[in-house]
């Protein structure tokens, strides 16, 4: 090992020494936080997000405290969607990557530059348990891709939440179509629901898409046509050239991510099937994909059978008793209608939704007067008829 490397090596311990120094240090502030976080008041850290349920948006917020969310790839997406649920208060995070945090990203939000060389899920545990320390974090440091790490990957898929379960919500943040694949056969096994998100290479659009093993497309369903066309992905990187990064385009689909993932969660508002973000004329294009019946996953076409087979259940609106909107009349204050009822007995109906502005003049009373000044006229001589017109 050179001088160099154990420079570098000795600077990270002593970067490490520091940063649980200052934790230390502010220990008590964390244990304060960690004590309000369960009170509902006003001084409370969480109160603005407990606001939401007292303006009912949504129902119960508490919740998000018992739910765990997997993230794969805590990249320029997927650390700051990490860093928004801690937040928010989520209960658990599991995260999965085995980069390093580099140089290189330092345009992007969340990491620091003193993290450089660490792995990025450890950099981010540490940080995020500064921010909140209710949450708690659980790092996967392997590639996803390989076999063996596939089968870690779906157990801790399968027990990873907080009651030892299946994790409530699966978010991928990766870049590339390989581990997008290994997630979307992993997730449809299991019949889990996940998120696939993903930033363009010229770093001016991005997409969020909901993914519901039997009932919306999978990943596999329609694949990119780089890949229907059996073309390699590998092949299309040209040497010396790497894609763009903009900290605004990632923060932008990591908020449209996490924004989902909460209504999702805390079920409120409508979740989207697909959302798309066009930076160059401000688009954001929505769809919904159903499965495809040929789908090269066996997984996909098995759940899509269970999925007509379901029975579906009929949602109902609950019923909601009517209030007075001001009990209380202390002066006995009521409302008259003093609008005049208009008289549309009479009117004829053309057709469903229209009718007549006017009655139409009464034909046979009409005809009645005519034959009477017609017999008027028949009485009277010429000349009779001749004085009367002068004299009008």
């Amino acid at each position: 090992m050179s001088t160099v490397e154990q420079l570098q090596q000795r600077i990270q311990v002593l970067e490490k020494e520091l940063e649980d120094a200052k934790a230390e240090k502010d220990a008590p502030a964390r244990q304060k936080i960690h004590q309000m976080s369960s009170e509902v008041v006003d001084t409370n850290p969480y109160s603005r997000l407990l606001a939401l349920q007292r303006m009912g948006i949504v129902k119960k917020y508490e919740k998000i405290r018992n739910m765990t969310v997997a993230i794969v790839g805590v990249g320029g997406v997927g650390s700051v969607t990490a860093e928004m649920l801690t937040r928010c208060g989520i209960g658990k995070l599991v995260l999965f990557d085995y980069d390093k945090v580099e140089l290189a990203n330092m345009n992007r939000l969340f990491f620091q530059p003193n993290q450089v060389g660490q792995t990025k899920v450890d950099a981010a545990a540490r940080t995020l348990r500064f921010i909140n320390p209710d949450v708690e974090i659980e790092t996967h440091n392997y590639n996803i891709t390989t076999v063996d790490n596939f089968v870690k990957f779906m157990n801790s898929i399968k027990t990873s939440s907080l009651k030892r379960g299946p994790v409530d919500l699966v978010l991928s943040c990766v870049d590339n179509f390989e581990a997008r694949m290994t997630i979307n056969t992993a997730c449809n096994e299991l019949n889990q629901k996940w998120f696939e998100s993903g930033v363009s290479e010229n770093a001016v659009s991005g997409h969020i898409q909901f993914i519901v093993p039997g009932e919306t497309a999978c990943f596999a369903c329609a694949p990119p046509l780089v890949v229907a066309s059996n073309i390699d992905e590998k092949t299309l990187k040209r040497d010396g050239v790497c894609a763009a990064s903009l900290p605004t385009t990632m923060g932008i689909v990591a908020g449209f991510l996490v924004q989902n993932t909460l209504k999702y969660l805390l079920e409120f508002g409508t979740v989207t099937h697909y959302l798309g973000y066009n930076a160059m004329q401000d688009f954001f294009p929505t769809m919904s994909l159903k499965p495809n019946a040929s789908c090269s996953d066996r997984f996909c076409r098995q759940r899509q059978l269970e999925s007509a087979i379901k029975p579906k259940v009929e949602e109902c609106e609950e019923c909601v008793e009517e209030k007075p909107l001001h009990e209380d009349n202390e002066w006995g204050i009521c409302l008259v209608d003093e609008t005049v009822p208009e008289e549309t007995e009479a009117l004829t109906i053309v057709a469903p939704g229209i009718t007549q502005a006017y009655d139409l003049p009464n034909q046979e009373l009409d005809l009645d007067v005519e034959s009477e000044i017609a017999l008027d006229i028949s009485d009277q001589s010429l000349e009779e008829l001749m004085a009367k017109m002068k004299s009008i």
